[in-house]
């Protein structure tokens, strides 16, 4: 895994770890926001009233006897009238009423913090904007040429001498080199190219790259020792130890690279790949043994 996924995994899991931590926190507040509602009514009261207000408690309150006086109808009229003119309002029983009060108290903005509202609206943000970022870097990687190292790049196969020693056999059978950075086969080149391969350096000191994709359906292409030739397992398409189509459903020779000799080194320019059509005749015989696969297409039968 290089550094540029690294940090890309590393910031998704951030995201992650702050959006769990934000709703731990607000679960937290709203809980003892919720607990703090509870109130005692009876804090602010003095412990002398709260002692009156439990004496009354269970005590019978007996109205005062009124003495009957024999008197005439116009006397009693008329005392009635002075004394509904006089009359006072009788005094209510001794008692003690509880009032309940809550005193709101404001605070600056700076005193009061953050509301979970803000909270979760700033944690939504961050977690949005985060995805968006992680969307665009990933973005610019797919789109973005690798401009040094890897495939698409020019890939160093080794000194010139080194690459042709491990290509050419005692025996006098081809063994390509594969380098797997390239995805490319090393091989010989012939002795003399064909007229589609005229000015597009494919060759140089007599050695060539082949790209190891089958050009039908991208299948990877290996070595057949027995027939000196490339065999396709998945359709059962075959090239020549140079890449040229033999047989199969493979609509064109395989696609090779621009290759050159820099400072001793054999270098392969994988970002030049050069596709050619099925050759007119093969400038090398195959097979030259058994098949590694049976035979699939019936160009090969005739």
């Amino acid at each position: 895994m290089s550094f540029g996924n690294l940090v890309l995994v590393g910031v998704a899991l951030f995201a992650i770890l702050g959006a769990v931590g934000a709703f731990t926190i607000a679960f937290r507040r709203s809980q003892s926001d919720e607990s703090a509602e509870v109130v005692d009514p009876t804090a602010g009261v003095s412990s002398e009233t709260l002692q009156a207000d439990k004496s009354m408690v269970g005590v019978r309150v007996e109205p005062i006897p009124v003495p009957v006086v024999e008197e005439s109808v116009d006397e009693i009229e008329v005392e009635v009238e002075v004394e509904v003119a006089e009359a006072e309002p009788e005094p209510s029983p001794v008692a003690i009423q509880v009032v309940e009060t809550q005193r709101v108290v404001e605070v600056s903005p700076e005193e009061a913090g953050v509301t979970r509202r803000q909270f979760f609206n700033r944690a939504l943000n961050v977690t949005f904007f985060s995805f968006l970022g992680i969307m665009g870097i990933n973005s610019l990687a797919f789109f973005w040429p690798r401009l040094s190292g890897g495939f698409g790049s020019d890939i160093d196969a080794g000194s010139l001498a080194e690459v042709k020693s491990a290509v050419f056999t005692p025996s006098g059978s081809i063994l390509p080199l594969f380098i797997p950075e390239a995805k490319a086969y090393v091989v010989p080149a012939p002795t003399s190219l064909s007229d589609q391969y005229a000015g597009k350096q494919v060759e140089t000191d007599g050695l060539m790259a082949l790209f190891q994709r089958c050009v039908h359906l991208g299948c990877r292409v290996p070595w057949c020792a027995p027939s000196q030739g490339f065999e396709c397992p998945c359709h059962g398409s075959k090239y020549n130890s140079v890449g040229e189509y033999f047989a199969g459903p493979a609509p064109r020779n395989l696609d090779r690279f621009v290759v050159e000799v820099r400072d001793g080194r054999f270098i392969i320019k994988t970002g030049s790949v050069i596709q050619t059509s099925r050759a007119p005749s093969l400038t090398v015989s195959y097979p030259q043994g058994p098949s590694c696969i049976a035979a699939t297409s019936g160009d090969e039968e005739a």
